[in-house]
């Protein structure tokens, strides 16, 4: 069996010809703010302009928290925590959605590249294992133009995109060599789910393709020989109750893509949210999963062939 393990790493983005492109991809990323096609909504809207978009972001990333999170995966927490950068706005409608505030409101303040190269380097300094970016998918030129600063300030932390999935490979091509994990939700895969309660009926057929085009730059999921992951893709899944024919197409497709695909198969899900306020009638998310859909959940992985899950 393969060891996932490296004796030494050090960030894609400290590479000369990496590092020397990235003033340019901002620029190339911020223009495409003017109508904005960053994600797949391709609202089209001027955010350069800071008209929000149907992000409810506009020029400016908003950012709603910056703090060592104890709480994320193990291997990207470890002892000292993951530097997490919570995002406001979002290019999903999840009618579960448990950051909904986060998501769907107005929280946080907008912060200049300058200010969240500052927060990077602070999270550094605190002794954080990486720089997590969460719900980055809509501020993707606000996360390059800081990255372009905080490099060449000191930055030497890997660099984690937490993404609910929603991506566009165009937008992920600006980000090669500049993310070292990519760590995507893979939610929903039938149009029909995905429409009914994730607003995005393309969402299944966006996330194959983003999931693919992330394996394709950072391939497995690697480790320091602390434990802590510094290289690759990690795939969340939430069990979902009463839709365990949605999480076994996801399985069977991640074990295609490779089966060495690492993920993490969730068992946290609660109603929440506007599912809550206006619940589909016989929407079965209405509770939570059973131990039962979880244990099974758990087999259908291993009986798609997926080996590295937790």
């Amino acid at each position: 069996m393969r060891r996932f393990i490296i004796e030494r790493f050090e960030p894609a983005y400290l590479r000369e010809s990496v590092r020397g492109s990235l003033p340019e991809r901002a620029r190339a990323a911020v223009q495409r703010l003017k109508a904005c096609d960053l994600c797949p909504r391709a609202c089209g809207v001027d955010r350069s302009s800071d008209a929000p978009g149907r992000c409810r972001t506009g020029r400016f990333a908003r950012v709603a928290s910056a703090f060592a999170h104890p709480g994320e995966e193990a291997c990207l927490s470890g002892n000292r925590g993951s530097g997490t950068i919570f995002f406001g706005g979002c290019n999903l409608g999840c009618l579960f959605c448990q950051n909904a505030e986060l998501s769907h409101g107005d929280e946080g303040r907008e912060c200049s590249p300058h200010e969240i190269a500052s927060l990077m380097l602070d999270l550094q300094d605190r002794g954080c294992h990486n720089i997590n970016f969460v719900t980055p998918s809509h501020v993707i030129p606000q996360i390059i133009e800081a990255v372009a600063l905080a490099v060449g300030r000191g930055l030497r932390l890997p660099i984690v995109y937490n993404t609910g999935g929603y991506d566009t490979v165009d937008s992920l091509r600006l980000l090669e060599g500049v993310v070292d994990i990519y760590m995507p939700d893979f939610k929903l895969w039938s149009a029909e789910a995905c429409e009914q309660h994730l607003t995005a009926g393309d969402y299944g057929r966006q996330a194959r393709a983003a999931i693919a085009e992330m394996h394709r730059q950072v391939g497995e999921l690697v480790f320091r020989p602390d434990g802590t992951a510094c290289r690759g893709l990690l795939v969340r899944h939430l069990v979902m109750p009463g839709l365990l024919d949605e999480s076994a197409a996801i399985f069977e497709w991640l074990a295609r893509l490779s089966p060495d695909t690492f993920v993490n198969i969730m068992g946290q899900y609660h109603p929440w949210g506007p599912i809550l306020a206006a619940p589909p009638p016989g929407d079965p998310l209405q509770r939570r999963p059973t131990a039962a859909e979880l244990e099974s959940a758990r087999l259908r992985a291993r009986q798609a062939g997926l080996w590295r899950f937790e």
